[in-house]
């Protein structure tokens, strides 16, 4: 029996975190949530593009408004994987939730990362990972306090996706929550 009702899956671009989340839910069967993909449509409808602009080209109530329903959601739902850069952050407080963080110590790999995914060249994923993090901290700062926000205090796991591959990320995870397959 899982002692969770929630997953939050946090970490920076290119750390493996669809990739988790996604595993989780093959595994677990239950709802994903990607925030992600809730902000990439917004950005498509107000033509914007993600990896040129940002945070900073959303308003601070789309900003809050996407947070204030991160909040709402890992509250009143059960059996879900939530992923979302703050999620792990957002979560604090709410009871049954295991929030996770991944990480990768190497910025290269996140960059071949990109570069495989998203079909572009070095230089071009280079400048999406800076411009991402340069425009997100600081409006969550603006919005929310001086925080880390990918503090470890903030979560249960801690996982470097540099040294832990695909499966043993999601065995990681699954172990810590308690699951057995007893099929």
């Amino acid at each position: 029996m899982i002692k969770y009702r929630a997953i939050t899956i946090s970490g920076e671009v290119a750390v493996g975190t669809s990739t988790l989340a996604k595993n989780l839910q093959q595994i677990l069967g239950w709802k994903y949530i990607n925030v992600g993909d809730i902000q990439r449509k917004f950005d498509r409808k107000n033509n914007i593009n993600e990896h040129k602009q940002g945070a900073r080209s959303r308003s601070s109530d789309h900003e809050r408004m996407i947070d204030a329903t991160t909040k709402k959601v890992l509250s009143e739902e059960k059996n879900i994987i939530y992923e979302a850069w703050l999620a792990g952050f957002m979560a604090q407080g709410i009871p049954d939730i295991f929030n996770v963080l991944l990480i990768c110590s190497n910025d290269a790999i996140r960059v071949d990362r990109i570069v495989n995914r998203d079909n572009v060249g070095i230089q071009e994923a280079k400048d999406w990972i800076k411009q991402r993090e340069e425009e997100n901290i600081p409006t969550w700062k603006k919005l929310y306090g001086d925080h880390d926000f990918f503090d470890p205090k903030y979560f249960d796991l801690v996982i470097d996706t540099y040294s832990s591959g695909p499966m043993e990320t999601v065995g990681k995870v699954l172990d810590k929550i308690g699951y057995r397959n007893d099929k």
